[in-house]
């Protein structure tokens, strides 16, 4: 294609393909993005909306998941001890640690509901050595907030499977009830109420990172944006000097 200017734009097959394929990964990417930052502002419509309701008994309610999620509940009941479970790879204002996961057996109904107990430092020098943990005896009430569960991280290596004092990178609910032979419940309890265990319970928002989620977005797009022009500019000018 030739224009007044003199220049001509030279059309290659590779390079249109191979930008379409970067455009195409690139408005993939935003859009995975700006749903992300959608399912979150969800999440914080409905942390605000429940944050106002009234601490509910858990044994005592059967109701769905989608019900469930995120209300505040309490439980009366006892740690199952010598189940206690490390996840791994969960930083705190920039240290280190792991998420201490207990089963908790409820009075009453007996149910078995995974407790995220709360957060310790991992050993600097050695990663595999546990800290000691404190675990109250006897029947005591927790109270915290309902969640799916832990969630992901990024899994390195073959995933380890669930067994007493055990560090994972992730845990499956049903992978736990099976490795256990615990009834679990399909959901877990991360616990808010203080118990004098040494544990830090300054649980992180799980609608944070809209604002994260936008800005990669908007990179993505800027991506696909530019690698277009390139395409369009580098045609102009191999153009021009093949002509020279």
């Amino acid at each position: 294609m030739r224009f007044a200017s003199g220049l001509q734009f030279h059309f290659r097959l590779v390079p249109f393909i191979a930008t379409i394929l970067v455009m195409a990964l690139g408005i993939a990417l935003g859009q995975w993005q700006l749903q992300r930052a959608d399912a979150k502002r969800t999440i914080a419509v409905k942390l605000t909306q429940r944050a106002s309701e009234p601490l509910i008994d858990i044994e005592k309610v059967a109701a769905t998941m989608e019900a469930l999620e995120y209300k505040k509940v309490r439980l009366t009941g006892e740690f199952l001890r010598h189940w206690p479970l490390y996840l791994d790879n969960r930083p705190h204002l920039g240290r280190a640690g792991f998420y201490v996961m207990m089963p908790f057996q409820a009075v009453g109904s007996g149910r078995v509901i995974l407790i995220q107990r709360g957060w310790v430092p991992r050993n600097a020098q050695d990663r595999t050595r546990l800290p000691a943990l404190f675990t109250p005896s006897g029947i005591i009430v927790v109270e915290g907030q309902v969640r799916r569960a832990p969630g992901n991280v990024m899994q390195i290596g073959p995933p380890v499977l669930p067994r007493p004092g055990a560090i994972l990178q992730n845990l499956d609910l049903a992978e736990l009830s099976q490795a256990s032979g615990l009834a679990m419940q399909p959901y877990m309890v991360q616990q808010t109420s203080v118990t004098e265990d040494g544990l830090s319970r300054e649980w992180p928002l799980p609608s944070n990172g809209i604002d994260r989620h936008l800005g990669y977005a908007f990179q993505w797009y800027a991506l696909t944006f530019m690698a277009g022009i390139f395409f369009v500019v580098t045609g102009f000018k191999r153009a021009k000097s093949s002509v020279e």
